[in-house]
């Protein structure tokens, strides 16, 4: 089986590293020059709550050839009908793309390469490109998962051989409800990566600030009431009913919800958002693919989402230069 891991930054260079530890290779495709060259030349390093080093295989996209039976895409969505129409030229016609790209991307792939071949798949776990060839692991180790579902018209069994190469790293959770973990997963990104990247700091800096607590979860009670509002049901996060540990609608059950929020994130406080490891590195984020969608969603259903509308506008101007990062934002809330 050919598989390549297409954007192969922070989270791609962990799954390669797992998937070459275990005896499955996989090409680690990325633009970064220090980044593929110290892959070549020293392996892929994956340190903080683990710590080991692998040879891995590094391309650059140009090197690629022939066709993959799977191709995991973790670029960032800015990009993705333009990335996507690229790679369709190394795809046969039983092959799959394997999205675990943030925010709702499946049907924007599906339209370019069919929904029998685009595959879904939420991470539960971070990790931040800490130097070249070297990726930090930022959630425990005994927190790993991935829940994984297909496109209407996948063939079940195909869904099974993506599910025995993500095995390989970490428990996979084959979801019958794939709109419902990805709104789940919106709900933890829009609040944590979106409220982390306004303060500039972590999962964790977020559950620890009391007034970010209380932007958290106001944010949180939106995309539930936007997702309900949409139909959606959202689906458990390793084994938790997430709606029901946050979703408020009177002083008692708001303030539960704030009190159990730091103990909820612990063990991925130590997780950075991929906005603010992009804006730290001068690249646009994907903001529009995160709390911007909850924002489009709101709009048509009619639900108000004021916390995730100035996340938006903040993080905007953080990214064009008319602010910064930093605590000092929080009172925008």
């Amino acid at each position: 089986m050919r598989i390549a891991v297409y954007g192969a930054g922070s989270l791609g260079t962990v799954l390669g590293a797992y998937l070459a530890r275990s005896g499955v290779p996989a090409d680690l495709v990325n633009h970064n020059k220090a980044h593929v060259e110290a892959l070549r030349k020293n392996g892929a390093h994956i340190t903080g709550t683990v710590d080991f080093t692998v040879p891995v295989s590094a391309l650059y996209p140009e090197e690629m050839t022939g066709t993959y039976d799977l191709i995991f895409l973790m670029t960032k969505q800015l990009h993705n009908r333009e990335v996507v129409t690229s790679l369709k030229r190394f795809l046969a016609e039983d092959s799959l793309i394997v999205t675990l790209q943030n925010g709702i991307p499946e049907n924007g792939i599906a339209e370019i390469v069919g929904p029998e071949r685009t595959v879904g798949v939420v991470v539960e776990w971070g990790a931040t490109l800490s130097a070249p060839g070297v990726s930090t692991l930022t959630s425990s180790p005994d927190s790993l998962s991935f829940h994984m579902g297909g496109m209407p018209g996948l063939d079940p069994a195909r869904l099974q051989k993506v599910k025995a190469v993500l095995e390989k790293m970490c428990p996979v959770v084959i979801e019958t409800n794939l709109p419902g973990a990805r709104w789940s997963k919106l709900l933890i990104n829009a609040t944590f990566s979106g409220l982390g990247t306004v303060m500039g700091g972590t999962f964790g800096d977020v559950t620890a600030d009391p007034a970010a607590r209380e932007a958290a979860i106001r944010c949180m009670k939106e995309v539930i009431d936007v997702g309900h509002a949409a139909g959606v049901e959202f689906a458990p996060v390793q084994g938790k009913n997430i709606t029901a540990l946050f979703y408020w609608n009177n002083p008692l059950k708001k303030a539960l919800a704030k009190l159990i929020l730091p103990v909820a994130m612990k063990k991925h406080a130590a997780i950075e958002p991929s906005m603010l490891q992009d804006l730290k590195n001068g690249k646009r984020c994907e903001v529009d693919a995160i709390n911007g969608v909850v924002c489009e969603w709101g709009r048509k259903t009619g639900v108000p989402t004021p916390v995730n509308d100035r996340i938006v506008k903040l993080i905007t101007e953080i990214q064009e230069g008319k602010r910064k990062t930093g605590k000092e934002n929080l009172p925008r809330f």
